[in-house]
């Protein structure tokens, strides 16, 4: 008896030492996703343009990285806030820890290079070789174009610079361990041409990570075979919990019986002069969508998203958009 316990006693240490050593690599090894590159990116007027487009209208880098005013509908970013950073993503919206936009303007990202501001926007990896949790979607933004993420740094480079600093972002056990393995060398594609309306409108797609927001997930991770049909639900700031639509081209709970003018036009009436955000009381309906920011893409790239969208299979899921506070608590 006293042997069998002794060779326990040994089993139980080397699965300790194993464990312990394995979790010594993940920490200190990984992420391992190769040097910054080295780069200078130049800051045209053209490349600045597109920058600023992709940045606030498409990728909506601005969204997260501002502040938003969700006493109004959708939450559209406050005056004076751009790119400061400080919002806070946390176990209250079902995120394994606290984490915390940065600050993309000047004031905060003057130390990195522009190979360093690349790598940490496509592959999730700061400064420091530190791993950031996917609130931000940089798993979408490393298979974009190369030449449109360097004019996203070209365009943040020119904002103004807000002194702002954050806290830093905390991941709950065992997220802690698990979020070095998460970031993956780039994988860079070429965003295809215009005419070719079902790639392009799948690049859109892509570097606006809607995939992200219109699938439901599990444990922080999204079901794959339900891509695109909606179901995942965010809790507001202003109370309950709001659910996002299914956008496959399913005709009973999708967007089968959309015209894509029907489409464009959902987004286009935030961009009307005539528009302007609702005030929103505690528990009404809400949307963490940033129509406010969407709504500036051009009508020929909501398009080509629509066909994109239209070209996904079926997938029938109705979706109940909003739970009040009540019902969300339960």
């Amino acid at each position: 008896m006293k042997k069998a316990f002794k060779v326990l006693g040994y089993i139980i240490l080397i699965v300790i030492v194993i464990v312990a050593g394995l979790i010594g690599y993940v920490k200190t090894a990984l992420p391992n996703v190769g040097e910054a590159p080295v780069m200078t990116v130049d800051k045209t007027p053209e490349k600045v343009e597109r920058g600023r487009y992709l940045a606030n209208s498409v990728a909506a880098c601005m969204d997260c990285h501002s502040t938003r005013d969700w006493n109004k509908y959708a939450g559209p970013l406050k005056e004076g806030t751009l790119g400061r950073g400080g919002e806070r993503f946390d176990q209250q919206f079902g995120f394994p820890g606290v984490y915390y936009s940065r600050n993309i303007t000047p004031a905060g990202i003057a130390r990195y290079t522009d190979g360093e501001l690349y790598r940490v926007i496509t592959t999730g990896v700061n400064k420091e070789g530190k791993a950031m949790f996917t609130v931000m979607p940089y798993p979408y933004y490393g298979t974009m174009d190369p030449e449109d993420v360097k004019c996203i740094i070209a365009y943040l480079r020119t904002l103004a610079p807000i002194t702002n600093e954050v806290a830093a972002s905390v991941s709950d056990f065992p997220m802690s361990i698990i979020i070095n393995v998460i970031p993956k060398k780039a994988t860079p594609g070429k965003r295809p041409d215009t005419s070719n309306r079902i790639a392009y409108g799948a690049y859109l797609t892509n570097a606006s990570a809607c995939r992200e927001c219109h699938t439901k997930e599990k444990q922080g991770q999204i079901i794959p075979e339900l891509a695109f049909s909606g179901g995942r639900a965010f809790k507001l700031p202003t109370g309950g919990t709001v659910v996002s639509a299914n956008i496959t081209p399913d005709m009973a709970t999708g967007i089968g019986n959309w015209t894509e003018e029907a489409f464009v036009n959902r987004f286009k009436t935030y961009a009307d002069s005539s528009y302007h955000p609702q005030t929103i009381s505690r528990g009404a309906f809400n949307s963490v969508m940033p129509w406010n920011m969407y709504c500036h893409m051009t009508r020929s790239d909501l398009g080509a998203i629509y066909t994109y969208l239209r070209s996904l299979p079926a997938k029938q899921n109705e979706v109940v958009k909003f739970l009040p506070e009540v019902v969300a608590s339960k």
